[in-house]
């Protein structure tokens, strides 16, 4: 699959409020074609050379504002997560101060279903990085490859020191949500205590959609080819991916058609 596509696909199956967010590849693209076009456009290559540099520079910085404020938000909720949950086990829980198994049920069907779309969301911002970089090295290569210039590796090297391509503690948080999923929502046995009611599923099924689509064009760009070069993303084996092992363990029970 072409890239330009792709990174339409993944749009489209991001969340509403990140789809203006992502690279502008295809107006960096229409760029390249003027700078390489030579004087058959008068002033067109000198001008769209300044555009592109203007658009790149604009565009990290974007990734980087967007980025930044996204992890900021999921660091508040993670906290905030952690301590509803232990509120509702303190309370209503077996040992709790007001045992109750109808209102320890509900409650934790209501975590059970936050916690999934939480660890989504920070799914989605880890490929929202991955195809964002991605983009920005392809780009480059045709603009290197069109114009004949060397400016990929200077400005590669500048992005990978840029927040946006910073994924350590988002993946942190990632496995310490797999972690809790793990202890207090494990797959529903003999009880049946975590089987979700339809509202729960149908409230993460979006979102679980989504995971799994981000997760799958990480796989895709990421795995290694014959083009696979220095500038390349790791390949991503999903088989050794804790986030689908998660994703897979039953916690939500419906049909990706």
């Amino acid at each position: 699959m072409k890239f330009g596509k792709r990174l339409k696909q993944q749009i489209e199956q991001s969340l509403p409020g990140w789809r203006d967010e992502y690279l502008s590849y295809k107006e960096l693209k229409k760029l390249v074609r003027l700078i390489s076009s030579g004087p058959r456009v008068l002033n067109g290559p000198a001008r769209a050379e300044a555009e592109f540099m203007y658009l790149l520079n604009n565009e990290i910085e974007k990734f980087n504002a967007f980025f930044m404020e996204q992890e900021e938000d999921f660091i508040i909720r993670h906290k905030e997560l952690a301590e509803r949950i232990e509120k509702v086990i303190d309370r209503w829980g077996p040992n709790g101060s007001e045992p109750s198994e109808e209102e320890y049920r509900e409650e934790m069907g209501k975590m059970r279903r936050d916690i999934v779309n939480f660890h989504g969301e920070m799914v989605l911002l880890m490929s929202y990085s991955n195809i964002n970089y991605t983009g920005l090295a392809k780009i480059l290569k045709k603009y290197d490859k069109r114009t004949g210039g060397v400016l990929r590796l200077a400005f590669i090297q500048n992005v990978l020191q840029q927040p946006f391509f910073t994924t350590d503690l988002i993946s942190k948080l990632v496995k310490e949500c797999e972690t809790t999923i793990d202890l207090v929502f494990p797959p529903s046995k003999s009880t049946g205590i975590f089987q979700s009611s339809s509202s729960v599923a149908v409230a993460g099924q979006g979102i679980f959609r989504n995971t799994l689509a981000a997760l799958l064009t990480m796989q895709e760009i990421r795995r290694g080819s014959s083009t696979y070069s220095h500038f390349s993303l790791p390949p991503l084996n999903l088989p050794d991916f804790d986030v689908i092992h998660s994703l897979q363990l039953g916690l939500l029970p419906i049909q990706i058609p």
